[in-house]
């Protein structure tokens, strides 16, 4: 049962999130650390980032009986209760925010409600239902773990929150479409209007591509605003362009499902490299 819960929490989506988190608030400190405020940030945003997954599970718990990877989750197969899932997904959050707005700073709080509200209401209650722009307005919700690192130590939204924002807003649509391409028959069969289905395989392959393009200029941009050093520039830029030459040669493959899973790879890949990088490569180490 123990198991039932941690897993509704999606902990590999957790995991990637509070790295980013934690990207985010190295970022800021500059290897100056304030190891309390780290713990208080990774604890407060895991919550709340656990609870809007939960609540997400609960939401889509009909609709993920129609999906090959969803159908033997413990929800749609009724191992656990509803209502007892809503509870644990709610006190989750509150638990989460209230950290976050006391212990860290309240805009933290702010940007971490923001994130959830985003997650909850507008991608998973309406827009992954109804729109193909659910998963470009629901990157704003993916976009803010980094951010709110940054603003743990900050307590300010400058030029280097909007760096880290614009660097996971941007790498979210390509590498969910990807998984979207690979999986467009299970989209279309459970009802779900993700680009692939409604546009097809092609127009997502299009619009993958400005995405990729502008992750090269971010990359750019860190290092030009002083917030990350040469390796940093070198690392960020190659990965870009060869994310954004193999999502170009998908124009031409003849294999979707193959070129979809490689471009995920690298997607995966990327942002861990290139948030690795960031943080071993963070500019004032000797100030």
């Amino acid at each position: 049962m123990f198991k039932e819960y941690v897993a509704l929490t999606k902990p590999g989506i957790i995991r990637l999130n509070t790295f980013a988190a934690f990207g985010g608030f190295w970022v800021a400190s500059k290897w100056h650390i304030d190891w309390w405020l780290l713990l208080y940030m990774l604890v407060g945003s895991g919550l709340t980032m656990a609870s809007a997954c939960v609540l997400n599970n609960y939401w889509d718990r009909e609709l993920d009986k129609k999906m090959e990877r969803t159908k033997n989750r413990a929800l749609p197969t009724n191992r656990l209760n509803p209502t007892n899932v809503l509870i644990y997904g709610i006190v989750l959050g509150i638990i989460g925010l209230a950290v976050l707005f006391i212990l860290v700073n309240p805009l933290t709080g702010w940007l971490g409600l923001l994130g959830f509200f985003v997650y909850v209401v507008i991608y998973t209650m309406w827009l992954k239902r109804s729109s193909t722009w659910s998963t470009s307005i629901g990157g704003i919700s993916g976009a803010m773990p980094p951010v709110i690192g940054y603003t743990a130590v900050t307590n300010e939204v400058d030029a280097g929150a909007w760096i880290l924002f614009a660097l996971l807003f941007l790498w979210q649509p390509p590498h969910f479409w990807s998984i979207g391409i690979r999986r467009v028959e299970e989209y279309r069969k459970a009802g779900y209007p993700l680009l692939p289905v409604v546009k097809g395989i092609k127009r997502t392959k299009l619009q993958m591509i400005p995405y990729t393009l502008l992750l090269i200029p971010t990359g750019i941009f860190m290092y030009a605003y002083d917030y990350a050093g040469i390796f940093f520039l070198i690392v960020s830029v190659l990965g870009g362009v060869i994310w954004l030459v193999q999502t170009l040669m998908g124009m031409n493959t003849s294999d979707d499902t193959k070129w979809a899973r490689t471009n995920f790879m690298i997607s995966i890949n990327y942002l861990m490299i290139v948030f690795l990088v960031m943080i071993a490569d963070t500019n004032g180490i000797a100030s």
